[in-house]
């Protein structure tokens, strides 16, 4: 069976149904699929830091154990991170047992070779650089997300131990270069934040929708279907890497702009030009000063046009065709699953159909059709 199929896809986007400190007063909802998306860019953060430094990371178990991990934690549901970290040390083998036997039962149809890594990923010790970054990229977003709760939940018992914690916790991976420049840096810390606050930004926001996913986290579901087709097709650990962190990054210049819809953008002319020259130079003078200069070539072969396909010197391939098409998944699945859990409206209607239109036809590199066909079967 293929890595990338609909299964595995709902697994990820139910994980927007997960809130996080539930149990506390939140400015805003906080959800799993938003977390999991940050942290994924923060580990980006980190291990361009390690590499710049000479230190060589392996991006394809950057992505596919941050993954691993996404997965472990959905399975898992909303524990408390106290809890949720206990049972994983004290009793890793029942656990690790369970979490697989819930993603076969979740995941009927799955690519063996995936499933055979992260059933190994369970047992490892996880002493890799590469899963010291996804560590600390971890505690790093649960700080950002702790520092948006803390002034309202003051006065709530255990919240000091809490944050001794979470510090404690970074302060353990400060040999990182990268957790040390987020620490004591304002540069890295704003790039991190800017990231952060796409988790602000609803997706479809003039229309009643459930889930309430968000940039960051619609982001992320194409990263992570990008990153299974690219499973599927065999592409090389270039391409791999050009693809995931395209689709990672591509809607961040919305942090500066907000989103414009669709038939806007579309129906207006000469607007969608317009948009696209003031974003780069927004991004130009906004976000890459906050970063690496060294990094920040590579940073614009990921957002600006990111759904065209390339193969630059230096940088590598990158099939942004068939990153369109998950964009267009992605963004199916949204309209697709608040529907038949009962929150349309005309406009979702209409955008879920003209979304599987436009699947039908140019998605055929992902096997958009089946994909359509298992999602309409699943009960959910």
């Amino acid at each position: 069976m293929p890595a990338l199929n609909a299964d595995i896809l709902y697994l990820f986007f139910n994980s927007a149904n997960m809130n996080r400190w539930n149990d506390h007063m939140r400015p805003v909802d906080l959800t799993e699929l938003d977390k999991q998306a940050h942290k994924a860019a923060i580990a980006w953060v980190l291990a361009k830091f390690e590499e710049s430094a000479g230190k060589p990371m392996v991006w394809r178990r950057i992505i596919e154990h941050t993954m691993f991990s996404f997965i472990q934690r959905a399975v898992l549901t909303d524990l408390k991170p106290q809890v949720f970290h206990k049972i994983t040390a004290e009793r890793r083998g029942p656990v690790n047992d369970y979490v697989l036997s819930e993603f076969d039962r979740l995941v009927p149809d799955r690519d063996p070779g995936f499933r055979d890594r992260f059933e190994e990923y369970l047992g490892d010790p996880k002493s890799t650089p590469e899963d010291a970054v996804i560590r600390a990229a971890h505690y790093l977003a649960t700080r950002w997300e702790f520092n948006l709760i803390y002034d309202s939940n003051r006065s709530l018992y255990g919240i000091e131990g809490t944050r001794r914690e979470i510090n404690e916790q970074i302060e353990q991976h400060t040999d990182l270069i990268g957790v040390r420049e987020i620490v004591d840096t304002e540069e890295t810390f704003d790039f991190i934040d800017l990231i952060g606050q796409l988790r602000f930004q609803q997706r479809w926001a003039r229309t009643p929708r459930i889930p309430k996913t968000t940039v960051l986290g619609h982001s992320l579901m194409v990263a992570d279907m990008m990153y299974l087709h690219d499973l599927d097709s065999g592409a090389s650990d270039r391409e791999v890497y050009n693809d995931f962190y395209s689709g990672l990054f591509h809607d961040l210049p919305e942090v500066l702009t907000k989103d414009v819809i669709s038939p806007i953008k579309e129906n207006v002319s000469g607007l969608a030009a317009i948009l696209e020259d003031y974003e780069r130079d927004l991004v130009e003078s906004t976000i890459m000063p906050l970063l690496k200069e060294e990094w920040r070539d590579e940073f614009r072969h990921m957002v600006y046009e990111p759904f065209t396909d390339v193969d630059l010197p230096g940088f590598g391939r990158r099939n942004g065709t068939d990153l369109k098409a998950c964009d267009l998944m992605a963004a199916y699945m949204e309209a697709n699953i608040s529907r038949r859990y009962g929150i349309s409206s005309n406009t979702l209607l209409e955008g879920e159909r003209g979304l599987r239109d436009k699947l039908i036809e140019k998605g055929r590199g992902i096997g958009a059709q089946r994909l359509v066909e298992d999602l309409d079967r699943l009960r959910i």
